[in-house]
């Protein structure tokens, strides 16, 4: 089965297009990467790319709120170390289940490894937004839509890739939150 080239369950329609969900990913990737043609985005988006790598962007916020917010200094670390532990499960995710990278769009970004689902910046953004959310950090959401959109734009994930990504990440920051030790509502 030839999950890259959109193969694997093929159901193409009358006019030739590829309906299956590969096809589709193909499609979505290939539509928002073309925003990749706008010099400022593409610079956006590489730059989330870099600092979203190995999930730094969100250990160093996490740091940094334990740092500033004293009175919550364990719950900012506990949140930092759930968001670390979700981007270390989708790093085991993909070596298990090894689909390899979109290969027909020009990427805009070297990466760290081969295979693509999920998208381990996604799973520890969402990580963060629901981890940070839960102390108090509006920005944490947006800034995490946009790391998961930004692996769209550089041409390096599926939409699929980014969509379970995402989901690892809430999932686990979900399931943590009571460790993490912040009443909600």
């Amino acid at each position: 089965m030839d999950r890259d080239r959109g193969t694997a369950g093929m159901d193409r329609s009358s006019d030739g297009t590829d309906r299956s969900l590969d096809g589709m990913d193909r499609r979505l990737l290939s539509m928002v990467h073309a925003y990749g043609d706008h010099p400022r985005v593409a610079a956006t988006a590489r730059a989330l790319s870099r600092s979203g790598e190995h999930g730094a962007l969100w250990l160093a916020a996490g740091l940094v709120g334990a740092a500033v917010d004293r009175e919550r200094r364990g719950a900012w670390l506990r949140a930092t170390a759930l968001t670390a532990t979700a981007h270390l499960a989708s790093m085991g995710v993909k070596q298990i289940v090894r689909r390899p990278r979109p290969t027909h769009v020009t990427p805009l970004v070297r990466t760290a490894g081969r295979h693509s689902f999920p998208s381990s910046h996604a799973t520890s953004a969402a990580a963060a937004a629901v981890a940070f959310g839960a102390l108090g950090a509006p920005v944490a959401a947006p800034l995490a839509a946009a790391m998961c959109l930004s692996r769209l734009v550089v041409g390096v994930h599926y939409p699929t890739d980014v969509a379970a990504g995402a989901a690892l990440g809430a999932a686990a920051a979900g399931l943590g939150a009571r460790w993490i030790g912040v009443r909600h509502g």
